[in-house]
């Protein structure tokens, strides 16, 4: 019973975390890593935790970590300091390689948007009829982006933490994160929420990428709840006796049917929907919502002789004459390379999409005949200001990809032609996007 004895200084800047069960034994916890985290800011001399989350403790460089699996070790170990063993490190956990964006046939607008959202951070909607690649597209997008640098993995890390989704072994997160919900889920399981605040799917895409297929199919209630969120990176969750502040900072791509039986548009079968039903069924797009989604695609079915000639690349002078689709790496490539001009010339380091107006005035250069371009296609088009500055962002981001410093004409109307939705709230939407193509 010499360690019941124990002096209170032995005990001074020891923090602990975990549940301890009745006959002393220490059972793992969620959240030990933010708790690290506070206990090296606040100066702990060690961290005591279940034997279970010690890899997940030790991410936290600094700390001494001491990894029990009852209280009598901790005990023997406040007698004896020297006694405690070190942590097993945890090793990074790379998720599945993304596909490869070869695989994807066709769709040379589709790509082409992908390539600028994953440059500049830009959000992402697609609208095509069923099997025409929208969801392909989407999962290639995590491969496209920059290697996850180690404080966001840390960053990322902690949220899974927190929402008790870390593998045994607490291994860091070594891979930028694709989360799917579907369709049918709640506010709280997208944004976040809970009686005890939990992250959301959406800050569990945190630094990687949050695809919302069939998005018309999602409550408006809920889409609508994305929106601050969206435009500030963090939710915030309250609640009576505590608030909760989770990071956000996702890539989003959304995609959804051109109507709800999905064959508006379509050359070959005709669309069973009345004018009734697809107003209906695109209210649930508010247009503050689309207004934040800055590349907006039309996509078509894909041509059955391509898909035909992608499983015979070799037959006949047309095939032979056509250069295979580029593949993921040498699109990532370009990709990284206009982030180093970001990098180098943005405040913080930020990509394009997460420039404020006042630094945006301040690094685009526009000369008269720009300026009286855009100004006219505001008019034209009844964009919002908010909108006509993203405009301004996604021109950015074609400008950053050429590897020029200057905003062109070209770089303009490549921008605008990526947004297809913006009087939504105004005309049908299916009429619109059929004028526009």
């Amino acid at each position: 019973m010499a360690s019941a004895q124990l002096p209170p200084e032995r005990m001074e800047g020891i923090w602990s975390s975990g549940e301890l069960g009745l006959d002393g034994s220490l059972r793992p916890v969620r959240g030990v890593m933010t708790l690290a985290l506070a206990a090296r800011r606040g100066g702990a001399r060690a961290l005591v935790v279940p034997q279970a989350n010690a890899a997940e403790a030790a991410l936290v460089s600094g700390l001494a970590v001491w990894p029990a699996s009852d209280l009598a070790q901790v005990l023997d170990w406040l007698a004896d300091p020297q006694a405690v063993p070190a942590p097993t490190p945890a090793r990074a956990r790379m998720g599945a390689a993304p596909p490869d964006l070869a695989d994807v046939i066709g769709q040379a607008h589709g790509r082409r948007a992908l390539e600028i959202a994953a440059a500049g951070g830009h959000h992402l909607l697609l609208v095509g009829p069923p099997g025409s690649g929208k969801t392909m597209l989407a999962r290639r997008l995590p491969g496209l982006l920059p290697p996850l640098p180690r404080h966001q993995a840390l960053e990322l890390t902690q949220l899974y933490s927190v929402a008790g989704l870390l593998p045994e072994g607490g291994a860091l997160i070594g891979s930028r994160p694709f989360r799917a919900p579907h369709h049918s889920c709640t506010a709280a399981a997208l944004v976040g929420g809970g009686a005890t605040p939990r992250p959301g799917e959406l800050s569990l895409a945190h630094h990687g990428v949050l695809f919302l297929d069939e998005l018309a199919e999602f409550r408006r209630e809920v889409l609508e709840q994305l929106r601050q969120p969206l435009e500030e990176g963090e939710v915030w969750i309250s609640r009576t006796r505590q608030q909760s502040r989770f990071p956000c900072r996702t890539a989003l791509v959304a995609a959804t049917n051109p109507c709800p039986c999905g064959w508006f548009g379509d050359p070959e079968r005709a669309c069973a929907c009345s004018e009734a039903q697809q107003r209906r069924y695109w209210s649930r797009l508010s247009g503050p919502l689309l207004d934040r989604l800055d590349l907006q695609v039309v996509m078509d079915r894909l041509d059955p002789g391509a898909l035909a000639r992608s499983y015979n690349p070799g037959a006949g002078a047309e095939a032979m004459a056509q250069e295979p689709p580029e593949n993921t790496a040498l699109v990532a490539d370009r990709v990284q390379q206009a982030r180093r001009r970001m990098s180098r010339r943005n405040p913080g380091g930020r990509p394009n999409s997460q420039l404020s107006s006042g630094s945006l005035r301040r690094l685009i250069e526009l000369g008269p005949d720009i300026l009286r371009l855009w100004q006219q296609a505001m008019a034209q088009r009844g964009l919002s200001a908010r909108a006509g500055e993203r405009v301004l962002r996604v021109a950015l981001t074609l400008a950053d990809l050429e590897g020029t410093t200057t905003v062109c004409a070209q770089h303009l109307g490549e921008a605008l032609s990526y947004r297809s939705f913006d009087q939504i709230s105004r005309e049908p939407v299916l009429d619109q996007a059929e004028r526009r193509a």
